[in-house]
């Protein structure tokens, strides 16, 4: 998978997903003025936006282990703390932070449960944990009519269907093993208007994530055969994708 892109093409194939994700995700901390949190794996800053909206700059940290979504989000929140690093070794003492953050980050952490564990170490007791990941399992995510088409063109190609957390339970199985007990979990679907086919296709052409590793490595007839297996399960002229989340909060406990 690559996320090592400008922060215009992510945005372009899945801001319009995690713009409104995060608008209903950033409502699971229950933030207050004068708290700290930090938005683990900030990408372009979809949900960092909301955080500052909440908190203020001073208010909010951000970490991605991507230098352009890092670059990007420092440029768009001038004096924000955003740093280059994983969800696996936060460069924060322990119970910095609140709330620690995590949209659409856990199915691509190396070990999620040791990057759980970690937004759990720099939360203080009593603090909040929240993760949202993409419903990839069920049909339900906001690219399931894309590994749906390629299926049908090559039935081996699993997709993200299999990635961590992705299926229901799955999630807050992750943060019990994280030792965060008690973990609540909630599904948070947003609805994706697009004008076209074209609109809606032109995005996985510029090799965001494992979508676009994936047609990025077709030749021109595998990729016409995906094309013409994609318009066929798009409606013609505009059309509206549901995309559900699952999302888990938990509280910290004392040690």
């Amino acid at each position: 998978m690559s996320f090592l892109v400008p922060a215009q093409a992510y945005g372009r194939f899945m801001g319009r997903f995690s713009e409104p994700l995060a608008d209903q995700f950033v409502q699971v901390a229950e933030l207050r003025p004068g708290q700290r949190a930090l938005d683990v794996g900030c990408g372009p800053g979809a949900l960092t936006a909301r955080l500052v909206d909440a908190l203020g700059v001073a208010g909010v940290a951000a970490v991605d282990p991507s230098e352009p979504f890092v670059e990007a989000t420092r440029a768009r929140f001038p004096g924000l703390e955003v740093r280059v690093a994983t969800a696996e070794d936060l460069p924060f003492a322990d119970g910095t932070f609140d709330a620690s953050l995590a949209q659409l980050v856990v199915h691509f952490m190396a070990d999620p449960v040791a990057g759980l564990a970690e937004m759990a170490r720099v939360t203080r007791p009593g603090g909040t944990v929240a993760a949202a990941v993409w419903n990839h399992a069920s049909g339900n995510g906001p690219l399931s009519l894309f590994w749906e088409a390629v299926r049908a063109v090559d039935p081996q190609e699993e997709g993200e269907s299999d990635y961590a957390g992705v299926r229901e339970g799955d999630l807050a199985r992750l943060f019990d093993a994280a030792g965060l007990a008690g973990a609540e979990e909630s599904v948070i679907t947003v609805h994706v208007p697009f004008e076209s086919f074209e609109q809606w296709w032109e995005p996985y052409l510029l090799g965001v994530g494992p979508a676009g590793v994936y047609v990025a490595g077709l030749d021109e007839e595998r990729r016409d055969a995906l094309v013409a297996a994609c318009r066929r399960r798009v409606p013609d002229g505009p059309f509206e994708v549901a995309a559900s989340s699952w999302c888990v909060r938990a509280t910290v406990q004392p040690a």
